[in-house]
């Protein structure tokens, strides 16, 4: 998809984040007080990125992860802009600008916390999986 095609398909705020590697405000994302069974799908591409199962509150403004969905559905590029060092999350397939990945998540899952602007995504409910083309991860939501 060329830009003119992202910019018509995303709001301002989604290609600004995902094009151009913005971050959303913190406590502004519509998920990151949202905690509802289902998967969070690349905005851009529908790709899979991550899971309920996988979203934890860690008080910080955006969606929070201890890992992606599968671990090729992103990747890290090392980010040195506003004057720190730190890892940017991409996704895989349209190299969307998610966020970055920190080393202070759960001990017990990782210890790593997955810093995703609620622009990036769309969440796609569990009770919505199979019709949306998903149903391979109905399993991650069996009991």
């Amino acid at each position: 998809m060329n830009k003119d095609e992202l910019k018509n398909k995303l709001t301002d705020e989604q290609y600004r984040v995902t094009q151009e590697a913005a971050t959303e405000a913190p406590f502004t994302g519509k998920y990151d007080d949202f905690y509802e069974d289902g998967i969070y799908v690349d905005v851009v591409s529908g790709e899979p990125l991550f899971s309920s199962t996988d979203k934890y509150d860690a008080g910080c403004g955006w969606p929070s992860f201890t890992k992606p969905i599968d671990k090729q559905a992103v990747k890290n590029n090392l980010d040195l802009s506003h004057g720190m060092i730190r890892e940017e999350v991409l996704s895989n397939q349209a190299e969307s600008h998610l966020g970055h990945v920190f080393p202070d998540g759960p001990a017990d899952k990782g210890g790593v916390r997955f810093c995703i602007n609620s622009a990036a995504l769309k969440f796609i409910p569990v009770t919505e999986l199979s019709e949306a083309g998903y149903s391979d991860y109905e399993v991650l939501f069996k009991k």
